[in-house]
Formats: structure tokens, sequence, C-alpha cells
């Protein structure tokens, strides 16, 4: 816990510093969610294709969702999706000709049916 997953316009691949996003995110949000970092994971995806709005090709998206055990105050979840969505927009060069829409999920991760194990 947490599950963080971005995916994000293959465009962007050389603008949005994917690595120095995740290791930014993960001690205030582990500090803010009281766990420890280890715990913190993130996986990146770039999309091949998408389409948004009227798809005149001058768009380009970044989607982070936090999946997080439930049971943290809904104001736990606004800070965790604003710091998700400070650190995203922080770690993203602009690029020419493209305008970037950058949006954060924060769920609940109870209503799958988790497990884990380390092993070392």
């Amino acid at each position: 816990m947490p599950q963080i997953t971005v995916e994000y316009s293959a465009e962007l691949t050389d603008a949005f510093d994917r690595r120095g996003f995740a290791l930014a995110l993960h001690a205030p949000a582990a500090g803010l969610l009281e766990g420890p970092l280890d715990d913190f994971k993130t996986r990146f995806y770039a999309i091949g294709e998408s389409v948004i709005g009227e798809d005149s090709g001058s768009n380009a998206m970044i989607h982070v969702e936090l999946a997080i055990l439930s049971g943290r105050a809904p104001e736990t979840k606004q800070e965790l999706g604003r710091i998700a969505l400070e650190t995203a927009s922080r770690y993203l060069a602009p690029v020419p000709g493209l305008t970037v829409q950058v949006t954060v999920e924060v769920r609940d991760l109870d209503r799958v049916n988790y497990h884990k194990r380390v092993m070392v």
C-alpha cells in the first residue's frame, strides 16, 4: 500500500521525469498516510493512443491513480491528491504545441481482495 499507477501520453516520454516524480511523491505521501516508505510502489504506462476532446492532436495527458487502504479521512485523500497533482506538474517540462491535462484519482484499495508478501 499504496499502489500508484501513472498513465501518460507517449508524447510526454522525454518531458515527464517519471522517476523524479515517484521519488518526490513517496516521502510526503508516506508522511501523510503514516505508512512505511518501502510500501510505496509506482508503475508507469505510456499510452500510445488516446483521444482528448475533439482530438486536435495538440493534447496530451497524465493520470495518476493512488489506491490506498480505506479508512482515511476525506481531508487526507484531498491532501494526497493535491500533493500528487503538484508533484506531477513539477516534474513535467513544457512541450511546445501540446496542452497537457494532469489528473489525479485517489481511491480505496479495500474494494478488491488485496494480498501482499515481501520476499528477501
